[in-house]
């Protein structure tokens, strides 16, 4: 491989891409409107659920645990409701995905030291909604009976309540427990992985269909200097858009970056060479635009927001479909960006991910280099 024959076919493809709106379109809009898109349009968080109440007793009691409801950022009080019917009603048109019914002898119960039940009604058509709103009610309706247990043993001259088991509960990486600390960096990945691949699938399909593929062949540079000299513009832009991105990531969405910058670049750096061979195996292969870009997003996208642990937990998923997942580069990334940004480790917990991405990509390479041939 000689340096002059490499830096023409870089320097061919730098005018190319200058020339060609559409990759300047990508490479400097798609990510700012992917991120914003997914940063806030996907959220596990469930905040301001609508709840109706029908408050049988309307007693201080009742109206106190009420209040535990109002006080949440989880719940809003969109309705209360005067008789059963128009609560069940609610529900059902769709105005409230919780419904509150507190029972006529509230009070009473509670005075006695008994156990009252107060029945919720949950709109489980989604149904990972209402496991999250049924927790969450869960939680506060414990709260309020930890409080009235307190007072009921302080009324008859205990001073203090101690329960016989109890847990401290530490969060740790992320304390808050905000949704956005893990989703955030997920669509870091995905956008990387789309945006590389589709980039590098137009790069041989355009010489094709342009008619200049002859005038590449018939020059002395060969497939290994055409590969690389037509992939190091893209990576050198790709790296440039995932620093854009984990940018919007730290300042804008405010996701705590506890790791080293430089193990950020050298777990980017092998993903967008993973991404970029693979946009030109499919570029080579298919020599056809159309078919490239289809290609590449069927390829990338689909895997790395199904099959990644971005969007479900890989340790539910079905054994067959686990196993699976290990083909998907996606997954080695998203597992070294989620501990560089949350935990900030050494290198020693990485190293299992960093070495699965080498292996994609010389695979990967290997293909794209046997793909590419100088003949008509």
């Amino acid at each position: 491989m000689k340096l002059n024959r490499l830096i023409a076919i870089t320097r061919k493809e730098i005018v190319q891409i200058w020339r060609d709106p559409r990759s300047l379109l990508i490479v400097f809009l798609m990510p700012a409107m992917l991120m914003a898109l997914m940063g806030y349009g996907i959220s596990l968080d469930q905040k301001n659920v609508p709840t109706c109440v029908f408050d049988r007793e309307g007693s201080q009691q009742s109206q106190d645990l009420l209040k535990q409801f109002q006080a949440s950022p989880y719940f809003r009080i969109a309705m209360v409701s005067g008789d059963y019917a128009s609560l069940v009603q609610a529900i059902n048109d769709g105005k409230c995905s919780l419904g509150l019914v507190i029972p006529n002898d509230f009070a009473e119960q509670l005075h006695k030291g008994g156990t009252v039940d107060v029945q919720g009604i949950v709109d489980a058509t989604d149904d990972n909604t209402a496991n999250l709103i049924f927790g969450y009610a869960d939680a506060m309706i414990a709260g309020y009976s930890a409080d009235v247990q307190l007072e009921y043993f302080q009324s008859r001259g205990h001073t203090t309540v101690n329960p016989p088991v109890s847990v401290q509960a530490r969060t740790w990486f992320n304390e808050d427990l905000d949704s956005s600390n893990f989703i955030v960096p997920g669509v870091v990945v995905i956008v990387m992985a789309v945006i590389g691949t589709f980039l590098t699938s137009l790069t041989v399909a355009r010489e094709w269909e342009r008619g200049t593929m002859e005038q590449l062949i018939s020059t002395p540079v060969t497939p290994l200097e055409v590969t690389v000299g037509k992939l190091i513009p893209y990576f050198v832009l790709g790296l440039v858009d995932t620093a854009f991105c984990e940018a919007i990531a730290v300042l804008w969405f405010q996701v705590p970056f506890r790791g080293g910058i430089a193990m950020m670049v050298v777990a980017s750096a092998l993903f967008l060479a993973v991404v970029l061979l693979l946009g030109y195996w499919i570029s080579a292969a298919t020599k056809s635009q159309l078919a490239a870009s289809q290609f590449s997003l069927v390829l990338t996208f689909l895997p790395a927001f199904l099959l990644s642990g971005f969007a479900f937990p890989i340790d539910q998923m079905p054994v067959a479909v686990q196993a699976i997942t290990y083909l998907t580069p996606a997954r080695y990334y998203l597992s070294l960006v989620k501990i560089i940004f949350l935990k900030g480790p050494g290198l020693g917990p990485l190293i299992p991910q960093l070495f699965a991405l080498a292996l994609f990509a010389t695979i990967i390479g290997r293909m794209a280099l046997r793909s590419f041939r100088k003949t008509l």
